[in-house]
């Protein structure tokens, strides 16, 4: 009886994540926070924005804007080639308006089991502010993107 009780325990602790492949870094997300990821489509230009903010995309006939992650924290866009792809992500409803975001991927993330005696939180000099934590996940490095951040960034443009 005492073992399975410790099989859902453990099934509980662990979390379905997803490592999103961008340029020099990876991002380590749960799964829920991703809607799906598509391949690249039309971006549709927005004007008077700033460079991270690369224009919307359709997805699912909806106008989703389309950010760089890279250029948010400062660092060179990623390109937009044959194996990019959109990142649509959930937002935390915070805001009726934008109910998702996308990103450019540069390539087709790999599915994670997360547990906590896997991951450790990595000390950095300075993170930007869309960036909640680095972290050393099975010998790899990740950053925990913050999207609440990413979302208010958009939201402060009233293009959305």
């Amino acid at each position: 009886m005492k073992a399975p009780q410790r099989i859902e325990q453990q099934k509980l602790q662990e979390i379905a994540s997803l490592l999103i492949p961008l340029q020099g870094v990876q991002l380590l997300v749960p799964n829920v926070t991703v809607a799906e990821i598509v391949p690249v489509s039309q971006v549709l230009p927005v004007d008077g924005v700033p460079d991270w903010y690369l224009g919307n995309c359709i997805w699912r006939e909806q106008r989703v804007p389309l950010v760089s992650y890279e250029a948010m924290n400062g660092n060179i866009k990623g390109a937009i080639h044959s194996r990019a792809r959109f990142a649509v992500f959930n937002t935390t409803g915070t805001s009726d308006q934008l109910p998702f975001l996308a990103m450019v991927t540069q390539g087709l993330p790999r599915l994670a089991r997360v547990n906590e005696e896997e991951i450790s939180a990595m000390d950095v000099e300075q993170k930007s502010s869309v960036e909640l934590m680095h972290v050393a996940w099975a010998g790899e490095e990740a950053v925990i993107p913050d999207v609440a951040a990413m979302e208010a960034m958009l939201l402060s443009l009233g293009t959305v």
